[in-house]
């Protein structure tokens, strides 16, 4: 965005100096102004073009994104009401997020990790498992 308003503006000064002063008279200076103005849009149009292909559009982490990613219990329990964890994505940036579980009894406590494998879109938490990677098949 920053870098079409300013494309629009330098194209739209340069366009209405170089007219006012190679024009006199208020109907001549009124079409520079509508020469500038529409010079400046399709000027800044073609020119945004072969830089949209390089420059990288980035999308912003969804709560989705973090099924699956293992999770630090940074509450004293987690249980089937209550509980977070932080959790890092994909960008190395991390996030505190509630989680849940379906049993009273998992062993989640501060500093565990947990696996989320779930997500409830309508109580807006995670629904974790205890993961242990010294376990085999974890």
């Amino acid at each position: 965005m920053t870098v079409a308003g300013s494309l629009l503006i330098a194209i739209a000064w340069s366009v209405s100096l170089s007219g006012s002063a190679l024009t006199t008279g208020l109907p001549a200076r009124t079409a520079v102004l509508a020469a500038a103005l529409v010079s400046a849009w399709t000027g800044t149009k073609a020119l945004l073009r072969p830089l949209a292909k390089l420059l990288r559009q980035e999308r912003a982490t969804r709560r989705h994104d973090f099924v699956g990613r293992l999770c630090v219990v940074r509450t004293g329990r987690v249980t089937g009401d209550f509980g977070q964890a932080e959790v890092a994505a994909e960008d190395g940036s991390t996030a505190v997020v509630q989680i849940r579980t379906r049993t009273q009894e998992t062993g989640l406590t501060t500093g565990r990790t947990a696996l989320i494998f779930d997500y409830d879109s309508e109580g807006e938490y995670f629904l974790v498992a205890p993961f242990d990677p010294a376990l085999p098949g974890s």
